[in-house]
C-alpha cells in the first residue's frame, strides 16, 4: 500500500516539521547558508500570511451568524460576562506567578548591559489605545489592517442589528452563512500546510537568532519560560479539574496543534483559525466558540500581557536601580488584568511592556534592552496565550452545561484536519435555570 501523509496524525506532522526545522536552522546557522535561511524565512512568512488572510472574513461572518443564531441577548450577555470573568481570573493568577518569579529570581540583579544604547521601541502603549483600538474610524480600514478587535466590534454590532431587524435581514444573514462556509473550506487547505509552515518558522528562528543571544539574559529568559510552563502545565490543569471537572490530558490532546502552531508562528491572531477549530473539536458549541476565540485572540494574553510584563518590569527596575514597593506590584497586576486589550492590533508584548513601564514611571528605554531576545521569548509567550484562549471557552462551556463531553473525551483521538463534520449532540445555548 503506498505511503500517505494522511495516515500520520496532524499533531505528529507538526512535530516532525518542528524537528526538521530545528535541524535545518542549525545547519544554516553553523554553515552560514544564507540561501537556506532566506528560504526558511519565506516559507514561514507565506504560511503566516495565509493564516492571517483568512482571519478577517472568518471573524466577521462567524460572529454575525453566531449573534443571529443565539436568538437571545440575555444568553449572549451572560456568556460574555462569564468569559471576561475567567479571562480576568486566569490573568490575575498568571501575573501573580510572574511577580513571584521576579521576586524569587531577581532577573536584573548583576546584569551588565549598555544602557546608553537602549532606546524606547517604536511601538509604545497608552491607555487611550484601549478605546481607540476597539472602535474603528473606518470599517474598511479595520479589514485592510486586520485589526481583529475592531472587526469583532463591527460584527457584534451588525449581528445584533440583524437580529433586531428580523425577517428583512435574512438574505444578509444567509449571505454571511454562505461566506462562512467558503472561508472554512479555504481555511481547511491552509491548515493542511501547517507542518510545512512550522518547518519554515522554527527553522528561520534558529538560523537567525540561535541561542547565543540568551547568554547575557539567561536568568530572565529562564524565568519567562518557567513562568509560562507553570501556567501551562500547573495552573491550567488545575482550572480544568476544579472549575470544569475535566481531564487536562484530553484538553491538551485536543488543543495541542494550536499550541504548537502558536509556539512557532508567534502570532495569536494568525493561529486563531486553528484555535477555533481545536476548541470546537473539544466540544465547545460553535456559536459560543465564534465569540470567545476571536475575543481571546486580542485580549486573552497570559504570556504576553501578564507573565512577561511582570517579569520584565522587575528586570528593568533592577537594571536601572529602582526599588519597587507593594503598591507597584499591585499596579502591575492591575495593568495586566485590565490593560491587555490595549495591545489589540499592535505589537502585543512590546506595547504591553511599555504600557506597564510608563504606568510605573520606569524608563521606556528599558524595553529596548530586551528586543534582541524578544523572538525567542515570544515563542513560549504565544503558546501560553493560545492555550489560555482555548482553555476559557472550554471551562465556561463545561460550567454552563453546553460542552459536548463525548467530543471532549475523544478530541485527542480525532485528527484536527479531518474534513468530516462531527455529529453535534450538544445542548442548545439557553440560560441554565438557577
Amino acid at each position: 500500500m503506498p505511503f500517505s501523509l494522511r495516515k500520520i496524525p496532524f499533531s505528529v506532522q507538526i512535530l516532525l516539521g518542528l524537528v526538521l526545522g530545528v535541524a535545518l536552522g542549525f545547519l544554516a546557522r553553523s554553515n552560514d547558508l544564507s540561501w537556506l535561511t532566506s528560504t526558511l524565512h519565506t516559507v514561514g512568512s507565506l504560511f503566516v500570511q495565509l493564516l492571517k488572510l483568512a482571519v478577517p472574513p472568518l471573524v466577521f461572518t462567524a460572529i454575525v451568524v453566531s449573534v443571529v443564531s443565539l436568538r437571545g441577548v440575555a444568553n449572549a450577555a451572560r456568556l460574555a460576562v462569564k468569559t471576561l470573568m475567567w479571562f480576568g481570573i486566569t490573568a490575575l493568577i498568571a501575573v501573580s506567578i510572574g511577580i513571584g518569579l521576579g521576586l524569587l529570581t531577581n532577573p536584573g540583579r548583576g546584569v551588565t548591559l549598555d544602557l546608553g544604547g537602549a532606546a524606547p521601541p517604536k511601538n509604545t502603549g497608552s491607555w487611550t489605545d484601549f478605546l481607540t483600538g476597539i472602535v474603528p474610524t473606518n470599517p474598511v480600514g479595520a479589514f485592510v489592517e486586520g485589526n481583529v478587535l475592531q472587526i469583532v466590534f463591527l460584527a457584534v454590532v451588525v449581528g445584533a442589528a440583524a437580529l433586531l431587524v428580523g425577517e428583512p435581514a435574512e438574505p444578509f444573514v444567509a449571505l454571511n452563512r454562505s461566506l462562512l462556509e467558503i472561508v472554512q473550506k479555504a481555511l481547511w487547505w491552509v491548515i493542511r500546510l501547517a507542518p510545512i509552515g512550522t518547518l519554515g518558522l522554527i527553522g528561520n528562528a534558529v538560523a537567525s537568532y540561535g541561542w547565543d543571544l540568551l547568554a547575557p539574559l539567561a536568568k530572565f529568559t529562564t524565568a519567562v519560560y518557567v513562568g509560562c510552563a507553570i501556567v501551562l502545565f500547573v495552573v491550567y490543569p488545575l482550572v480544568l479539574i476544579l472549575a470544569g471537572r475535566l481531564n487536562p490530558l484530553r484538553f491538551f490532546a485536543g488543543a495541542w496543534p494550536a499550541i504548537e502552531l502558536g509556539f512557532v508562528s508567534r502570532s495569536s491572531v494568525g493561529t486563531m483559525p486553528v484555535t477555533q477549530r481545536s476548541v470546537e473539536r473539544l466540544g465547545v458549541p460553535r456559536e459560543y466558540a465564534s465569540f470567545a476565540v476571536p475575543f481571546g485572540a486580542t485580549t486573552k494574553m497570559d504570556g504576553c500581557a501578564a507573565i512577561y510584563p511582570a517579569l520584565a518590569a522587575i528586570f528593568v527596575a533592577q537594571v536601572f536601580g529602582v526599588d519597587l514597593g507593594i503598591g507597584d506590584y499591585l499596579l502591575i497586576a492591575f495593568v495586566s488584568v485590565v490593560g491587555s486589550a490595549a495591545t489589540a492590533g499592535l505589537t502585543g508584548a512590546i506595547v504591553m511592556l511599555t504600557l506597564t513601564l510608563s504606568t510605573l514611571g520606569l524608563p521606556l528605554a528599558g524595553a529596548g534592552l530586551l528586543l534582541a531576545i524578544d523572538p525567542i521569548l515570544d515563542m513560549i509567550r504565544t503558546a501560553t496565550n493560545v492555550a489560555g484562549q482555548a482553555l476559557v471557552p472550554t471551562v465556561v462551556a463545561a460550567r454552563e452545561g453546553t460542552l459536548d463531553r463525548a467530543a471532549y473525551e475523544s478530541a485527542g483521538r480525532r485528527d484536527l484536519t479531518d474534513p468530516e463534520p462531527v455529529a453535534d449532540t450538544r445542548p442548545e445555548l439557553s440560560p441554565v435555570p438557577a
